[in-house]
């Protein structure tokens, strides 16, 4: 049971364990019309590349004795998905899992126009309390969600429980810019510019506001990779992309 006294980051703010995912889900709820756009006009749609990137190193396969499945959490909008089940040609079967409700609904609705919308199903769930039996799935994909989690550990433990043996995770997250000279750059971008795109384009800037910071809360990659290693996972390893904008973390259930 959770202690009054245990607290956590929601951006800058030190708050209540307890109390950061429905600060969480505030912010999603807020921006989740908008979410997909905000993502093209923050990164100026190099998180496209991103992740196409993800699903390549994913390599679901297109053929097979049995249906390949994938979870992939905090992926409401269902981008991600709709990337697996296309690169898979209408064989991977997707549980696209977000615990925002209205993230799921855009997605969802999106899904109905998907050239393989039958392969994806959407189901409200927790990542810190998955409702799915042990060894489910061949993989699970998260993209710049799981920063977003108040128990991350916890997270990364209930995805190494719910994958089969063989079973891969993929995460890929905001880190830290570490190339001198563009990191501060990058932060003067993400201060100055990021939030008033967010007020102009969803009529609010403070949901981007904690975007922006829960980005510099989040460990850094030989941390995390520490993480996924604690969890269980073997051959944890890391790719950075565009300066460490973003990295890509995977591991494997042996």
């Amino acid at each position: 049971m959770t202690e009054a006294h245990e607290t956590t980051h929601f951006g800058e703010q030190t708050v209540a364990l307890e109390d950061k995912q429905g600060l969480v889900n505030k912010v999603f709820h807020d921006v989740a019309d908008r979410y997909d756009l905000m993502n093209d006009l923050m990164s100026f749609g190099v998180h496209r590349l991103w992740k196409d990137a993800m699903v390549a190193e994913l390599a679901p396969p297109r053929t097979g004795s049995r249906g390949y499945q994938v979870l992939d959490m905090a992926g409401g909008t269902g981008d991600i998905a709709e990337r697996i089940v296309n690169s898979s040609h209408g064989y991977a079967e997707v549980t696209v899992s977000d615990i925002n409700g209205d993230m799921l609904r855009v997605g969802a609705e999106r899904a109905k126009s998907w050239r393989f919308p039958a392969q994806a199903s959407f189901v409200e769930a927790n990542a810190e309390e998955l409702p799915f039996p042990d060894k489910s799935f061949d993989a699970y994909t998260i993209a710049f969600g799981i920063r977003n989690v108040p128990r991350i550990q916890q997270a990364l433990n209930e995805a190494f429980r719910v994958l089969k043996r063989g079973g891969r995770i993929l995460v890929l997250e905001f880190s830290q810019v570490d190339v001198p000279g563009f990191d501060a750059v990058y932060r003067g971008f993400s201060d100055a510019v990021i939030p008033p795109i967010g007020r102009a384009v969803t009529g609010d800037s403070q949901p981007y506001q904690y975007l922006v910071e829960s980005i510099r809360k989040f460990p850094d990659p030989a941390r995390f990779d520490s993480m996924l290693s604690t969890a269980g996972f073997s051959r944890v390893k890391h790719t950075a992309f565009s300066g460490n904008i973003a990295t890509l973390f995977s591991g494997w259930k042996i």
